[in-house]
């Protein structure tokens, strides 16, 4: 006689939880994650503009404002950016927070430091 194999029921409402749990803390952390990638990957662009090589704070936040209606970027404007020259390069980054409630008076605090760099 072979014994049975499988999951119990018990087992797999704990391992539900346990999926829901986390794909619902993905939902709520997810969107900071894709802007941040999204600011980073404008400020990228923005250094390797030509026209931005003159190092123009005017010309950058400009450009940044334009990119960043496109790209929907709430969390940071154009006063939060740090503009660098290093020889020819120039390097543009910002440092944010961003606060997530996840339940009741429980939040998440995420710092963001995104780079034309990059890192």
């Amino acid at each position: 006689m072979q014994k049975q194999r499988g999951i119990t029921l018990s087992g797999f409402l704990l391992w539900s939880i346990v999926l829901i749990i986390g794909l619902l803390l993905g939902f709520k952390l997810g969107p900071a994650y894709v802007e941040y990638y999204a600011i980073q990957g404008q400020l990228k662009a923005i250094a390797s503009d030509p026209e931005v090589r003159s190092g123009a704070r005017i010309t950058i936040e400009s450009a940044f404002v334009r990119r960043a209606v496109m790209e929907n970027i709430r969390a940071i404007g154009p006063g939060d950016l740090k503009i660098e020259k290093d020889g020819n390069e120039v390097i543009i980054s910002a440092e944010y927070s961003v606060r997530v409630p996840l339940v009741g008076n429980l939040a998440a605090c995420m710092d963001f430091a995104p780079s034309s760099r990059g890192r």
